[in-house]
Order: C-alpha cells, then sequence, then structure tokens
C-alpha cells in the first residue's frame, strides 16, 4: 500500500471512528432513553417523513409510532409489562417493525422467532424465549402446528394477517386500541440494562441461543451502523434480509430509522427482483450477507441492476474472490464489510474499502475498542497459554482466535457481553484470565489475522477449520479458490473422516452447471491450492441448504460424509491413481475405507 493511499485511509479511518464514538458516547449520557423514545421524538419532529416503504405501501413515522401504540395497549390489556416476554414469529412486512417497538414500549421484551423453524427446534427457541404469548403471522400457522407437542407451558397464540382457527385474533384485537401518544411515565423506571430484544444465534451447530439485546446494545448497534453510513433522513435502506435476525431486523433498521430515513422491506430476498426494487424505490444503501452478494453475481444481468442510487453496500461475509466483481458489475460506489456477532462485543468496520479486510482498529482507538488475537490449538480446539498462565498474542499474519475484553464503561462502548437467556451458556463464551488475573474477555470463536498494517481478515469459523496431513486446513480459503472456477455456483467446504487416517479429509458440496469440467476443476484446484487443502471428495448437489441468514449448514454433510450408501448425489473422488476425479461408488468407497488407498 502506497504511502499516499495509507495516509488517505488514516483520514477516512479518523473521521469514521471518530464520528461513530461521539454518537456512541451520547447514547449513555441518557441512560432512561431508549429506541422507543427515538421513534416518538421523530413522529413529532417529521411526522410526514415516510420511515417505511413495503411493495405498494408507505408507513410514515407518525403513522409508525400510532401503529406501535396500539400494539402497547394491546400488551398492557394482556397483563404485559416490564421483564414480560412476547415471542414473535413473523415474516418480513411493516408489522414485524410495528409489534417489536409497540412491545418495548412498555417495557417488555420481544423474542425474535426464525420463520423457518419447525417442530423440535421452534418448541425450544419458544420454551427458552420464557413467552406466554405468541404474536404469530397466519401464513406460519401451520409451521407452528408442528412444535405445539414440544412447548413446556401452554402459549397465547395471537394471529396476525389473517384469521387462524383456534387462536386469538390480532387484527381485531388492535383495532380496538386507541393510537394516541403514550402516558409520559409508561416506561418510568426503565433504563438501558433492561431488556429489549432476545435474538436467535442461526442453530448451524445445533440448537439456537436466545441473545440477550438490552436497550444499550439495541442502540449501540443502530447508532454504530449509522455513522458507519453517515445516514441522513435522505437515506433509504433495502433489507431483502430476515428481520428475526440482527443484520436485517437491527443494524440495517437502525442505520435509517434512528435518523429520519426510510426502510424499504422485501418480504423475501429474490437476486432477480433485487436491484428492480433498489431502482423502484430509489433506495440509496442496502444490507448484504456474503451469500447474497454470491447469488446475485450468478444470475443473468438484468435490466435495471446499474441503474439506482445505491451509494453505500453495507454487511458482512462479502468474500474478496468476488468482491471487485461485485462492485464492478452492480456499479456499487462503496462497500463497508463489518465483523460482528449479534451477542458480541468485537466490532470492527472496514471504513476505507480495503478489498478483503473486515477493518482495522487504529492505534489511538484500541483502548476504545479492546480487540486481540490470541493463539488457537485447532486439534485440541483450546487458547495457548504460555508458562504463566496467559494466553499468546498472535504476531502479524498468524492466525488465531478473535477475543473483545468485557467491559461496562461508557468510553467503550461496545464493550458490553449481555449473555443469553441461558446463564450456562453465557458462561461458555467468556474467557477469563486472558492477560492478567480476573480479566475477562468475550470468545468469537472465529479465526481472524491482522496484517502489519492493522487490518483483520476473517480466516474460519472455529470447528470449520480441520487439521489433514498435520496442517490446518481453512473451509473458507478453499471455498474461495473453488468458488471462482468457471461452471461452480456455491460452494460448501468441509472435514470428513476416512478411516485409517489422522485429522480429516476435506469435501466440498458445489452446486454447478451442466458445463462444469471436473478435469479442468482438478488442474484448478491443484495451482491455487497446496496439496494438503485439495478437496479428496466432491459432491454435487441441486442446492446448497442454508440457514435464514444465508449460512452454509454443515452438521448434516459431515454426518454423511462421503457414505454413497447415504447420499443420493453423485459424489467424486480425487483419486491419486488415475490422477483425476472418479465417479465413488460402493466399491471405490470400500476400498478407501480399507485403507487400500495411500492418502
Amino acid at each position: 500500500m502506497g504511502f499516499f493511499r495509507r495516509i488517505r485511509n488514516e483520514i477516512i479511518y479518523l473521521r469514521a471512528a471518530l464520528r461513530t464514538l461521539g454518537r456512541l458516547s451520547a447514547i449513555y449520557k441518557t441512560p432512561n432513553r431508549t429506541f422507543a423514545d427515538t421513534i416518538e421524538d421523530l413522529a413529532k419532529s417529521k411526522p410526514r417523513n415516510v420511515a417505511i416503504y413495503f411493495e405498494n405501501r408507505k408507513i410514515t413515522y407518525r403513522e409508525l409510532d400510532e401503529a406501535a401504540n396500539r400494539y402497547a395497549r394491546w400488551a398492557q390489556a394482556q397483563g404485559i409489562g416490564k421483564g414480560d416476554v412476547v415471542a414473535l414469529m413473523m415474516e418480513n412486512r411493516p408489522e414485524y417493525l410495528i409489534a417489536w417497538i409497540g412491545i418495548i414500549k412498555i417495557g417488555a421484551s420481544a423474542a425474535l422467532i426464525n420463520t423457518n423453524l419447525v417442530k423440535g427446534p421452534l418448541a425450544h427457541s419458544l420454551n427458552i424465549s420464557g413467552a406466554q404469548h405468541l404474536v404469530l403471522g397466519a401464513e406460519l400457522a401451520d409451521a407452528y402446528a408442528t412444535a405445539t407437542e414440544g412447548l413446556e407451558r401452554p402459549l397465547t397464540v395471537w394471529a396476525t394477517g389473517g384469521a387462524v382457527q383456534g387462536m386469538q385474533n390480532l387484527d381485531a384485537a388492535l383495532a380496538q386500541q386507541s393510537g394516541e401518544p403514550l402516558p409520559a411515565d409508561t416506561r418510568n423506571g426503565l433504563t438501558l440494562n433492561d431488556n429489549a430484544l432476545f435474538i436467535y444465534t442461526s442453530g448451524t451447530t445445533g440448537n439456537p441461543k436466545a441473545a440477550r439485546l438490552p436497550h444499550a446494545r439495541v442502540l449501540t448497534m443502530m447508532t454504530g451502523f449509522s455513522a458507519g453510513a453517515n445516514a441522513t433522513e435522505k437515506d433509504r435502506m433495502y433489507i431483502a434480509l430476515p428481520l428475526y435476525h440482527s443484520a436485517g431486523g437491527v443494524c440495517a433498521v437502525g442505520t435509517t430509522l434512528t435518523v429520519g430515513g426510510s426502510v424499504i422491506i422485501r418480504r423475501k430476498f429474490s437476486a432477480r427482483e433485487f436491484f428492480a426494487d433498489c431502482a423502484k424505490y430509489e433506495a440509496t444503501l442496502f444490507q448484504y450477507i456474503g451469500e447474497l452478494c454470491r447469488y446475485l453475481l450468478n444470475t443473468e444481468k438484468q435490466p435495471r441492476e446499474r441503474k439506482h442510487k445505491i451509494r453505500l453496500a453495507i454487511g458482512n461475509g462479502l468474500r474478496p474472490e468476488i468482491w471487485p466483481a461485485f462492485q464492478k458489475r452492480f456499479r456499487i460506489p462503496r462497500v463497508l464489510e463489518f465483523y460482528g456477532a449479534t451477542e458480541g462485543n468485537v466490532a470492527l468496520m472496514n471504513y476505507d474499502g480495503t478489498v478483503g479486510s473486515v477493518g482495522r482498529i487504529p492505534g489511538w482507538a484500541k483502548k476504545r475498542f479492546n480487540v486481540e488475537l490470541v493463539r488457537f490449538d485447532l486439534e485440541s480446539e483450546t487458547v495457548v497459554r504460555g508458562a504463566d498462565g496467559f494466553c499468546i498474542k498472535c504476531a502479524p499474519g498468524e492466525a488465531g482466535e478473535a477475543i473483545g475484553k468485557i467491559s461496562d464503561d461508557p468510553d467503550t462502548p461496545t464493550g458490553r457481553f449481555d449473555g443469553y437467556a441461558k446463564k450456562e451458556e453465557t458462561e461458555k463464551k467468556i474467557l477469563r484470565d486472558v492477560f492478567e488475573k480476573g480479566d475477562a474477555w468475550f470468545r468469537t470463536g472465529d479465526l481472524l489475522r491482522q496484517d502489519k498494517l492493522g487490518y483483520f481478515y476473517f480466516v474460519d469459523r472455529i470447528g470449520d477449520t480441520f487439521r489433514w496431513k498435520g496442517e490446518n486446513v481453512s473451509t473458507a480459503e478453499v471455498t474461495e479458490a473453488i468458488s471462482v472456477f468457471p461452471g461452480i455456483k456455491e460452494a460448501n467446504v468441509y472435514g470428513v473422516q476416512v478411516p485409517g487416517t489422522d485429522g480429516r479429509a476435506g469435501m466440498a458440496s458445489i452446486v454447478a452447471d451442466g458445463s462444469l469440467d471436473l478435469d479442468k476443476l482438478r488442474g484448478h484446484i491443484e495451482k491455487e491450492l497446496p496439496e494438503y487443502a485439495r478437496p479428496l471428495f466432491i459432491r454435487v448437489s441441486p442446492e446448497i441448504e442454508v440457514t435464514g441468514t444465508f449460512k452454509h449448514r454443515k452438521v448434516e454433510l459431515v454426518r454423511e460424509g462421503f457414505d454413497v450408501k447415504r447420499v443420493s448425489d453423485p459424489i467424486y473422488f480425487n483419486s491419486p491413481v488415475d490422477r483425476k476425479f472418479v465417479p465413488l461408488d460402493e466399491a471405490l468407497h470400500d476400498k478407501i475405507c480399507s485403507g487400500e488407498f495411500r492418502l
């Protein structure tokens, strides 16, 4: 990186970081002020500004606040108040935001339930929420019915968007309530430390955990994104991500709804309609997840994909192998990549757009955003401690687990760790006695590396990185190498057990078009990856299963491995004898498992 570019980037970081710190610090100066107050103030100061665009509807701030007041009064009529929880399960639409804003107006919490869940995982999420009432979109009534046998307590279910037999009619109940401002003393005694939302982890490796989001965290996330994007009331944020997750439902929403701007809500993500929507609603911002960007790149060219007013795309997981192509094809002036988690206290933003990086913390801001990378042993899946018993910081270029110092000091606004609904799950994420006796740090569970200039780069999720032939293999790096090959639309890389061998062999589940050339793919892999990182098995699937936030699911793939008796998809073996990918059948599978092939 040249000298003048480094100076330019330093100035960009200085301005953005100071703006962010200023706005975040202001949150703690008014400890009784919540996001509900923000909406109420905007309803008074900017009543005609459009808060929400949805399909053919426009909802102003005045209308948003009035609708939320009806929800608040409905909740009070059910005896719901401070400390209580209402579960919310509904597809993307304005009523989703209206519901939880109304619920937090009276000091209660909203548990945002993943709309893709059914049966056991759905029952689990409802059980740990502690809710007695469920606000349910009528379109999800069948999904809810699959979970009722697993509920630990009966729920009063309120259907909205249509009548459902056996459920209360929420729309009728709301129509009986007033939209007038709530009494001034409604939130007396409520502070930033009180809980506002429960948002669930994606559940890629097990049942979801309910992360606590107090009002302070909600405002910190919203304000941090708004400041990072330098949003104003003229901005319009396009949201095609699910509202039950923090990326779409808190960060994206708060980017504009904290400053009088607009959100444009899409019911469900559509790659073909994405930029047509951006053009139609004159969006200036959109929130992305890395796989969303890959889906967009895999679509055929659309008439309006460059005829939009987008000035900034903000999100996380945009991989370096597609970053420049994505920005160029869709004419995106700026990308603001970030790193963070719903419940975490490690927050990074790549303000200057350095391709592949998730952000940097300038030296002068280190005390305000205390993040470290510590050495990690992949085989034992534990941090490495020195002879003195303390953790060892990584050298530049060395991958390690990212950790954030836990602090309630207002001068370190992202230092909070509020944990989960279950205390035992909270304790698992805390690393103690890290650099000195008594200190406590949040464990991200992610491997990052930092270069000599201080830029952080995501390496892999702990548990996704595996060892083969005595070397550590990053699934993310292998995925990058495979995904750029012509004919491959998606790739999901993981490690599988092979009898008689140490570690795990690489396997890739891919979605490909009809023109995929396996011989050329093998040559590409040999060129791009060291021998130990080259996948031994290729599974060609019609699609890759993802979570609602586009994260690849791997648990079932790892469990099935390369067993042709369990997998109906075609599997190919990178044969050391034939020096090419050959179809895997039962006979070949048995030879591999018996050790006939030296791998």
